[in-house]
């Protein structure tokens, strides 16, 4: 079971409305647009007489990761980008203060009014742009340290996705660390355990036939993908697969080069983005999900494929043990030889795969 950590929690204010930065629920934020995407329906449950949410939307109107969502939403013209924001935003919290009384504004991202005017929350997800400086420009790297020291001055309390992230921007920037608060993310209800026949479909849809290792992630440098595909080609057992889902981003080929060169036939599969209706499916049908990042905010796959009793297998970095605490196996992501040693065990011992799915289900509960 995952907690919160024991940090001082928000200070009791009497808030009537809480308006939620919904802009960033959108394609073009994945990860942050799933978050957005959980946290409305969640909040919604949590209000008491009296309160009410309003979401913040594009001028496009809510975005169909929320179309379902009964809160009520207002349109802002500017982008998370736009320098508009900056006068936009802030005049629309003046005004709905005064029409509504005090109000709560949660921005969940880095770009967002530095100047907003009311009390406000912030969420931090990770340092990947400082860590990892290959997968940016510099440009980008610099854009991200500024408006991020920005972002962490203006808001008033500040919601790190996991102890590892928490003390990451403790370490990185200024900020005192009563005003930050771990809140771990949560898999969405939608993962759980499958009826047979939606693996039975999934496996047709995918032609995955013969038993298979199964990633689920972009394949940006610190995913570690060339490490993962070296490692199975080293321990590969039978007509074992390795299936790799996700996002491609084609200015890193490397996991698909290596597979080309090292890996005999479709031992390693590409399947690309994967159908949300078909994650949960895909997560169960996996004799094993393994998750190789060098560094994770949180690492939300692994909690998916927890919940879905998957047996996992994962790095024992950054907020990975944090997550998978004793239902996974734990290698060093670097360690190719312990990464290939881990995938062997996992594909000779079908007793320890029955073993860690059952772990996953009470660890992802």
């Amino acid at each position: 079971m995952l907690t919160s950590t024991s940090c001082p929690k928000l200070p009791s204010l009497p808030m009537t409305l809480f308006l939620l930065d919904a802009r960033t629920a959108t394609f073009h934020f994945p990860g942050i647009g799933r978050y957005v995407a959980s946290l409305v329906p969640a909040l919604t449950t949590q209000l008491e007489a009296g309160e009410s949410l309003l979401l913040a939307v594009g001028s496009e109107g809510l975005p169909p990761a929320l179309a379902a969502s009964q809160a009520p939403a207002v349109p802002v013209r500017a982008s998370p980008f736009s320098l508009a924001q900056q006068w936009q935003l802030p005049r629309l919290l003046r005004h709905l203060t005064a029409e509504e009384g005090p109000l709560l504004y949660h921005s969940a991202y880095y770009l967002m009014p530095y100047r907003p005017g009311v009390p406000t929350v912030l969420t931090f997800y990770d340092l990947i742009p400082l860590l990892y400086p290959e997968s940016v420009s510099r440009r980008a790297r610099l854009l991200f340290q500024l408006t991020t020291r920005l972002a962490l001055h203006a808001a008033d309390h500040v919601l790190a996705i996991s102890e590892a992230s928490r003390r990451d921007l403790l370490t990185r920037f200024k900020v005192a660390p009563e005003r930050v608060t771990t809140a771990p993310l949560a898999a969405a209800a939608r993962f759980s355990p499958q009826p047979a026949a939606a693996l039975d479909a999934v496996r047709a849809k995918y032609d995955l036939r013969t038993p298979f290792l199964l990633y689920v992630g972009i394949n940006k440098p610190h995913k570690n993908l060339v490490t993962l595909v070296e490692a199975f080609v080293r321990a590969r057992r039978g007509a074992w697969r390795l299936v790799i889902a996700g996002a491609w981003d084609p200015r890193y080929p490397q996991a698909r080069t290596a597979a080309a060169e090292l890996a005999p036939g479709d031992a390693v599969r590409f399947l690309g983005p994967i159908d949300e209706d078909d994650l949960p499916a895909l997560y169960a049908a996996a004799e094993a999900f393994v998750f190789p990042s060098r560094y994770e905010g949180f690492g939300l796959p692994v909690l998916e494929a927890m919940a879905c009793g998957a047996a996992v297998a994962c790095s024992n970095v950054s907020s990975l043990p944090e997550i998978a605490g004793e239902a996974a196996l734990l290698f060093p992501p670097e360690d190719q030889e312990a990464m290939a040693q881990t995938l062997a065990r996992l594909m000779d011992d079908a007793a320890l795969r029955t073993r860690l799915r059952e772990k996953s289900l009470v660890r992802a509960a």
